[in-house]
């Protein structure tokens, strides 16, 4: 039977961020679990704490917390995903942890239905490069936390390997008529210039939190260049789109290139891949804040 229609969220969320397999799937979540550790560490949660998990996606951060705001606490899992927020209440019921969960349809830029000074910490994990209104959903974060309330983000700083990171940065002269194609649909899906994963630094996340009212605020940077290795096999990798909104270069090169192209550029590019060629180029930010 058939998997049942999701929304880009769920769909990446669930199955294309590893390309429908489920050893990458493990592999992901195993990488992310230091991310989850130390978001959660940031927020410093107590035993009948209230958290808003913001963008909380398929539950990693808001299913870590629920053990540490123990059974007297309660965890509020927010996402603009109707499907991934069923998902989440699903995984709830079946952990026998529902009656401690809320869940929230909202932007991060508007969380309406979660009341002023109501909640003890705030979290949220490679959310903000999604949010076009990054100064508003601050301001959210800000309104809904409680006096000495926290705030506990994660986000990739893009912006710092910038075009230098497509195909790991390697010469495509060889075959560049058939690369400009392909970043052509890039370009058109998110423009460097105006796109939300892009528009923003480090720099950027202390200013907006400042100008929130936080006052007591706190930025760890950690950026990186190292050679690239393979993200997945070569089969798998072609199946994993980079993030929500844009397509797998697999469909990229079924849908852009002609049968011609598609083969000339995967015999050139394919060995860098697999042997590990290229400069891998990136950077992430743990910011975490208190309301005075």
């Amino acid at each position: 039977m058939a998997e049942p229609a999701r929304d880009q969220w769920a769909e990446w969320l669930l199955r294309g961020r590893y390309g429908g397999d489920p050893v990458q799937a493990q592999a992901m979540i195993a990488a992310l679990a230091p991310v989850r550790e130390k978001v959660l560490a940031n927020a410093a949660l107590q035993p009948g704490a209230t958290l808003l998990d913001v963008g909380c996606g398929d539950g990693l951060i808001a299913f870590g917390a629920l053990p540490l705001v123990g059974p007297t606490g309660a965890v509020i899992f927010s996402d603009i995903s109707q499907d991934l927020l069923d998902h989440c209440r699903g995984l709830a019921a079946e952990s026998g942890v529902l009656d401690r969960c809320r869940f929230l349809q909202a932007p991060a830029s508007d969380l309406f239905a979660v009341a002023s000074d109501s909640v003890d910490a705030v979290t949220t994990r490679s959310v903000l490069i999604y949010v076009a209104a990054k100064q508003a959903a601050f301001a959210e974060f800000y309104r809904v936390l409680k006096p000495g309330g926290r705030l506990s983000i994660f986000e990739p700083i893009n912006r710092f390997g910038g075009a230098a990171t497509r195909l790991g940065g390697l010469d495509m002269a060889p075959v560049q008529e058939i690369a400009d194609k392909i970043f052509a649909v890039y370009d058109r899906l998110q423009p460097f210039d105006s796109d939300p994963m892009l528009d923003f630094d480090e720099r950027d996340l202390l200013t907006l939190a400042e100008q929130a009212g936080f006052r007591e605020i706190h930025l760890e940077y950690q950026a990186g260049i190292k050679p690239m290795a393979p993200i997945a096999p070569w089969e798998v990798a072609m199946r994993m789109p980079g993030n929500p909104r844009v397509p797998s270069l697999g469909e990229v090169l079924d849908t852009v290139l002609t049968a011609d192209e598609a083969a000339r550029f995967v015999a050139y590019y394919r060995p860098f891949y697999e042997s590990g060629q290229g400069i891998a180029r990136s950077a992430v930010a743990y910011l975490w804040a208190v309301k005075q």
